[in-house]
């Protein structure tokens, strides 16, 4: 027996998150990517194929984020990716809450020279587990906030919601 995809809803402050999962025939969940309302490349999913019950633990710790409680996931991921993708997204998990680094810093961090810098935002423009992983967390070394496959301004949000940016008057 294969494993079978399954997704659910999630509402947010950022609106609804789409969340996709593999089920192992044990019954055991992976979550494989996380979607952003209004992302580019947001799959269609089949009404028949939702288990909100299979994602209760992704549920509880993403209301414990957004309700300030939590800084750190603790769910079992199995994003599809290159080796060298899988790497660079793995690294975000040493990006702590609450602050930021650059492309150059995580470059280094991999020991990749600069000239792979441009790989290293590839890679994060690929994340399929936004949030989740925190790519979002990454800038520009000029403290520009570059882009995001979720939005600039789902990024701005989150960097505000975690304290790495004050929140702007208008």
């Amino acid at each position: 027996m294969q494993p079978h995809t399954v997704h659910t809803v999630r509402p947010s402050p950022l609106g609804d998150l789409l969340l996709t999962g593999s089920v192992s025939p044990a019954g055991d969940l992976t979550l494989t990517a996380l979607f952003l309302p209004g992302q580019r490349g947001t799959p269609a999913v089949r009404a028949e194929d939702r288990d909100d019950r299979l994602f209760a633990a992704a549920h509880r710790q993403l209301d414990a984020y957004f309700a300030g409680r939590l800084a750190r996931f603790e769910l079992p991921l199995s994003p599809a990716g290159s080796p060298f993708q899988r790497a660079v997204w793995q690294a975000l998990d040493g990006i702590p809450y609450g602050t930021t680094s650059t492309y150059g810093e995580l470059a280094a961090r991999l020991g990749l020279p600069r000239s792979e810098l441009r790989a290293v935002g590839r890679a994060l423009g690929a994340n399929p587990l936004l949030l989740l992983r925190p790519c979002h967390r990454v800038i520009g070394a000029d403290g520009s906030l570059r882009g995001y496959a979720g939005g600039v301004e789902h990024k701005r949000w989150l960097l505000t919601h975690e304290g790495a940016l004050q929140p702007t008057l208008l």
